[in-house]
């Protein structure tokens, strides 16, 4: 099978919302009066975003997944997409599910894909989003405010659990790896969340690099600090059940958790409760803004610990 009966057979849909879709050296859309243009792009290489071992539809399903993500983060209505693929070989058997689960995410949020390329090499996924939000409506990392309280969506620590279930570092039941696996390997783009908290909410990104660095990033941008909550951060029984060390890097550091972070005044809490019901997703408040720059967290027994707001690094 060829590159091009590859996209055709595989990749090529309708696309009604775009003015051209793929066939022609650029894809054409149109935004409405008073939108911006939102694009995020993301690349995922074998061995270092995701394993040997992920089943296909997975793999498709989160080169889609992480992209939308950084959407929800800034509060924007996904639009479309293009696919950047290369392929050690055209083989159907992992071409049509890896498809399947790309294109599925896609219609479950009404999202095109619009172009994109195709070649031979070593395996890689690379998808950029283009969405649309109001103008000057965009969530930022900039806009914490000193009393501000911190919130995170859903749980925390289950992806960076599973993998050290691969590296031979952790044993779990079934049940319990394949909970965790699935978190680390599906995760669920916050996509509503982010769209009903865009008059709520100061600031806000996505957790892919650990609640630590990610947080930082807000602190720096909004040149503020933070007082965690350790005994509020949300996680599973499962990483509950491990030792304290290990759930405290999973929790922290961990990485590819894919949950919105972000701030709103104390005053907008019932509505942000109100929000998070309606798009179906939980959030929890794990701390507060200040105005001294810094990070400090509270442990069980009510000791303020500083932290570093590191996160994952890849050339670190």
């Amino acid at each position: 099978m060829g590159e091009f009966d590859l996209i055709e057979r595989y990749f090529v849909r309708p696309t009604p919302r775009a003015v051209l879709g793929p066939g022609d050296d650029c894809a054409l859309l149109a935004l409405p009066p008073g939108q911006q243009l939102a694009v995020s792009c993301d690349l995922l290489l074998q061995g270092r975003h995701f394993l040997a071992t992920v089943p296909p539809e997975r793999l498709g399903h989160k080169a889609l997944a992480v992209n939308l993500s950084d959407l929800a983060a800034c509060g924007a209505q996904p639009l479309a997409f293009t696919l950047a693929l290369s392929l050690p070989h055209a083989d159907e058997s992992f071409i049509a599910p890896l498809a399947r689960g790309l294109l599925a995410l896609a219609d479950a949020h009404g999202i095109e894909l619009v172009g994109g390329d195709t070649t031979a090499g070593p395996l890689s996924l690379c998808v950029t989003v283009l969405g649309q939000v109001p103008v000057g409506g965009a969530l930022l990392r900039s806009g914490a405010q000193p009393g501000d309280l911190l919130w995170v969506s859903g749980s925390l620590g289950d992806a960076r659990l599973a993998l050290e279930v691969f590296r031979g570092r952790v044993a779990l039941p079934a049940a319990d790896f394949e909970s965790v696996r699935l978190a680390m390997e599906c995760p669920t783009p916050r996509v509503a969340l982010g769209l009903s908290l865009r008059e709520l909410a100061t600031s806000a990104i996505d957790l892919s690099d650990g609640l630590l660095g990610d947080l930082g990033h807000i602190l720096r941008r909004s040149r503020v600090g933070a007082l965690l909550q350790h005994a509020a951060l949300p996680h599973s029984a499962t990483l509950a059940a491990q030792p304290p060390a290990l759930r405290d890097e999973c929790l922290l550091r961990g990485g590819d958790d894919y949950e919105l972070l972000f701030t709103a005044p104390p005053a907008r809490s019932e509505a942000v409760r109100a929000a998070a019901a309606a798009a179906g997703t939980p959030v929890t408040a794990i701390g507060t803004i200040t105005a001294a720059t810094g990070l400090v967290m509270v442990d069980a027994h009510g000791r303020e610990q500083p932290l570093a707001a590191r996160g994952y690094d890849h050339f670190a």
